[in-house]
């Protein structure tokens, strides 16, 4: 996620320059068919405008469309943490009895297990992702790979060995980390560390945790409906096709000098446009590891900060900061 106040014109030109050089090179080739070899060329411009009206109306609906996913995964994020401080704040004043202090640190550490395993499953690449451009950017760190190894060096912080050893062959392993807790919690309710309805509070609260993993793995799973998305590639397409010839058609009687702005105008409008598509583009995915990813690693971590405030720990990790600007 980009937190600065604006994306810089040059940072977003440079991230979408392809389009705009591609159509330079392809309306200077027209104009000089045009000009040079003296082609007619020139396409009335009105049905060129009906078609990007058209198109500009599709993009906008892909767009809005794209935004929900994003704004819906943020919204989970945040039911999250808010959950995860009344978790926090439930166990530190449900739990009692001579082992209250051990019992608390074990329920909350590996409620913290339960975010690393997750943030790290919603990270995995699918194929419908930015895979590549993801890895090779120089904005956005590499978040996503090396999921083993990196998943298990950090529950190590928070969960036991004979755990960790279950938890190695599992596919999904936030699932079974939870699982683990409402066994937990079972136990420790028959051991008499809190009554009937604070356990009853407490996995109220571990069902809900389910909910939200189930929902962001619903988006994570289910990719923005490929017909959709793809239509609006091959629009954007066709109308940068027509533009140039569009172009010649309002150039046509202009001063000699301004003819020559016609390569230039055409290649601004073919870049309008699939600047738009590709801005809704990377919106799909709120979890691959990209520029307008939810910072799902920087929520986590604050949750991991208040969760141990809360048992007085002194090992605090610090909150993340930006990158270049962009927020993980």
């Amino acid at each position: 996620m980009y937190i600065k106040r604006h994306y810089g014109f040059w940072m977003t030109f440079r991230w979408s320059i392809k389009p705009f050089l591609l159509g330079l090179i392809y309306g200077a080739a027209i104009f000089c068919l045009v000009k040079f070899a003296n082609f007619d060329l020139a396409f009335p411009w009105q049905p060129v405008s009906v078609i990007g009206i058209a198109v500009a109306f599709y993009l906008g609906f892909k767009n809005n469309s794209s935004y929900d996913r994003t704004w819906e995964a943020r919204k989970i994020w945040g039911s999250i943490v808010n959950n995860s401080r009344s978790f926090g704040a439930a166990v530190i004043s449900f739990t009692q009895g001579a082992k209250s202090s051990e019992i608390k640190r074990e329920l909350i550490f590996r409620h913290l297990a339960w975010l690393t395993a997750l943030r790290h499953q919603l990270r995995l690449s699918r194929e419908w992702e930015h895979t590549d451009e993801r890895l090779n950017n120089r904005y956005s760190p590499n978040v996503c790979e090396d999921y083993n190894d990196r998943l298990f060096n950090e529950l190590a912080q928070f969960l036991k060995t004979e755990e960790l050893d279950y938890l190695h062959d599992k596919s999904n392993v936030a699932t079974q980390i939870m699982r683990i807790q409402g066994e937990q919690l079972q136990r420790y309710r028959d051991e008499e560390a809190y009554e009937d309805f604070r356990h009853m509070e407490l996995h109220h609260l571990m069902v809900s945790f389910y909910e939200d993993q189930g929902k962001s793995e619903r988006i994570k799973n289910f990719p923005f409906p490929r017909q959709y998305a793809s239509t609006a590639l091959w629009l954007t397409m066709v109308f940068a096709v027509f533009v140039p010839f569009g172009m010649l058609d309002v150039f046509e009687d202009r001063d000699s000098w301004l003819q020559y702005l016609s390569p230039v105008i055409s290649a601004l409008v073919t870049w309008i446009f699939f600047l738009m598509e590709k801005i809704g583009d990377y919106s799909e995915n709120p979890f691959e590891g990209t520029y307008n990813d939810v910072p799902i690693t920087s929520i986590a971590r604050g949750i991991e900060i208040d969760l141990k405030e809360m048992l007085d720990e002194t090992d605090i990790p610090k909150a993340f900061s930006a990158e270049k600007g962009f927020l993980m």
